[in-house]
Order: C-alpha cells, then structure tokens, then sequence
C-alpha cells in the first residue's frame, strides 16, 4: 500500500500572496494521496485487509500559526474574491519568505481472518517556502 505525501496545489512556492488577503490552501486529491486505498496480503489461512484514509492534514505556516483541515481543502476561483476559505485557510500578518509544512495524518484499519483488527496510524509531510509580499498603494493627488 502506498501512502503517498501531500501533494500541494495551494499555496504553491512559485506563487505571489500578499499580506493581509485570504490563502487559501489545499492539496491534490488522489487515493495514495488521500484515500481511501485498500490492499490485502496473505500467509498461509491468514489474510489480513487494510484500508488507510487522510483523517487530516495540519499546516504549519512559519508564522507560529497550525492550520488543521478535515478533508483536501477547496480550490480557490476568481469569483471567491476576498473571503476566507470555508474550510483550510490563513492570514498572514507579516511580509516575508515562509517555511510551510503539510503533515497528512493517516488511519490505517486493518483486519485480519479470524476477527483480529485494530488501527495504526502514519504521517507523511510535504515542506515547502511561501513568500508573502506587502502591497503599496501611491497616492497621487
């Protein structure tokens, strides 16, 4: 089974944010990615199942903020405007090149012939810099 890391669509390191306005965040959906994936293995009359899903993804911003998020996030579009993501999003306060971590925390259900079963769980991170910029208005009169 493969449990791949985050793949971030948003913010993305080669893109411009400026301080103040909403970013939105959020990674590519895919089952190794976030789920839910399946796989089987078998030894003799044992044969054990397991199923692993993203539970949740936790963002560290680089500006002491944690943004946790249940689910990949929405993409953002044109028409959203200026408001805050309904459901994975920050606001930085500060300009500046930020060290951003995205750690996919995973379940892992297993069951196994005969009854057993239980849960393990897994983490997989994807690092990454945002740089934030402040936006100067001129006046002109």
């Amino acid at each position: 089974m493969t449990l791949r890391p985050p793949k971030v669509a948003s913010p993305r390191s080669e893109g411009t944010y400026v301080v103040g306005m909403p970013m939105w965040m959020w990674v590519e959906r895919g089952t190794s990615r976030m789920g839910p994936v399946s796989a089987s293995a078998s030894a003799g009359s044992v044969t054990v199942t397991a199923t692993a899903r993203v539970d949740r993804l936790v963002w560290t911003t680089g500006d002491g903020t944690t943004v946790t998020c249940h689910g990949p996030g929405t993409r953002y579009t044109p028409d959203q405007g200026k408001v805050m993501s309904p459901d994975c999003g920050h606001r930085y306060d500060r300009p500046g090149e930020h060290q951003v971590t995205v750690t996919a925390h995973w379940d892992v259900k297993w069951e196994a012939t005969g009854g057993d079963g239980g849960t393990l769980a897994r983490t997989r991170t994807t690092e990454m810099v945002t740089g934030l910029r402040e936006a100067q208005v001129l006046n002109t009169r």
